[in-house]
């Protein structure tokens, strides 16, 4: 049973005025402790780049864990419309980070915006182009002649003429069709085109099981074509003024990421959970493990850790391809400290 006590009463137990003021003051002092020891977790915005799909899985197993609260944060997850429009969202304030290619990142830096990569989790993106087995392309030379369908953004597509370039092709003699991602994927299975610009974590899995059928796949980036893929943007501002709060956060994703690898079902339903009307379970689970795959660092390094060498690689990929003009110093595109040791 409650005992409710009116300031009378808790005087006359007290025996004089100045218990009282003291009682009274550690009645208010315990009072402000626990509501703000009820207080809601520091409210934390992530904007990916693009719609669900499963190499984002760590992030709602990590959310799912509670990782994110241990460290203080209510961390809120959105789908993506594009790159630039996240980047747009990240400078105005309406995220703390987003969750996009590395690539576009350093294009965005070069370009003057104030943002930077503090975390890499994809020094190279699965980028691939794939065919059918009865009109196979193994090869780069095995796209000469034939036509190509990707969309705007694709790394393949976007740096296609450095690639033949690369692998001494004729890019006059490969039929270049752009279209929509909806569109895309029709037109590829109707054979419409011969081959497809995707991601071999994402899309391949879907259209195998789709078509109850294997494709050729070939890896633009055995062939010289690597762009760095999924990393993380914080904009300058934050990473000045509140660096702590960003490195909790990226520890605590990181603890999403190896249990993701540990246990990719698990991964796969935490995703799924928010993912309503998403694929099948099992071609989502297989994108979740095939992204795994991609997720490496350097030696000795932890996850996230940005290498120079995927910087300077992928900012001679801009100028080449006439993306940029001009490289700035390595320290305006990236840094590592945010991700402990």
């Amino acid at each position: 049973m409650a005992l409710k006590l009116n300031n009378e009463a808790i005087l006359e137990l007290c025996g004089d005025s100045g218990m009282f003021l003291r009682v009274v003051g550690m009645a208010l002092a315990l009072t402000f402790a626990a509501v703000h020891g009820a207080r809601a977790e520091d409210n934390f915005n992530v904007r990916f780049s693009w719609k669900l799909k499963g190499e984002y899985a760590p992030f709602y197993l990590a959310r799912e864990r509670g990782f994110f609260k241990d460290v203080g944060l209510d961390v809120h997850i959105g789908e993506g419309a594009g790159a630039e429009a996240a980047l747009g969202a990240l400078i105005q304030g309406q995220e703390d980070v987003v969750v996009i290619p590395a690539i576009y990142a350093l294009t965005a830096v070069s370009k003057g915006m104030p943002v930077k990569i503090v975390a890499l989790y994809q020094p190279q993106a699965p980028a691939v182009i794939i065919s059918f087995p009865d009109k196979p392309i193994k090869t780069p030379q095995d796209l000469v002649g034939k036509s190509l369908i990707g969309t705007i953004g694709d790394p393949t597509t976007t740096y296609l003429k450095v690639f033949c370039r690369i692998n001494n092709i004729d890019c006059d003699q490969v039929k270049l069709v752009l279209l929509n991602n909806q569109a895309r994927l029709p037109q590829f299975m109707t054979r419409q085109v011969d081959a497809l610009s995707t991601y071999s974590n994402i899309e391949v899995s879907q259209l195998e099981f789709t078509a109850k059928q294997k494709f050729v796949v070939l890896d633009v980036a055995k062939y010289g074509l690597i762009a760095p893929g999924l990393s993380i943007v914080a904009s300058n501002a934050e990473i000045e003024k509140r660096p702590k709060r960003l490195a909790s956060f990226l520890q605590a994703l990181s603890k999403g990421f190896v249990e993701a690898r540990q246990d990719p079902t698990a991964a796969t339903k935490a995703l799924l959970q928010a993912w309503q009307g998403g694929p099948n379970p099992e071609v989502v689970e297989t994108q979740v493990k095939l992204s795994n795959d991609t997720f490496v660092s350097s030696q000795g390094k932890p996850l996230g850790w940005i290498d120079d060498k995927a910087i300077t690689a992928a900012l001679q990929l801009l100028q080449e391809s006439g993306q940029i003009t001009e490289a700035k110093p390595h320290d305006q595109y990236y840094v590592n400290s945010l991700l402990g040791k």
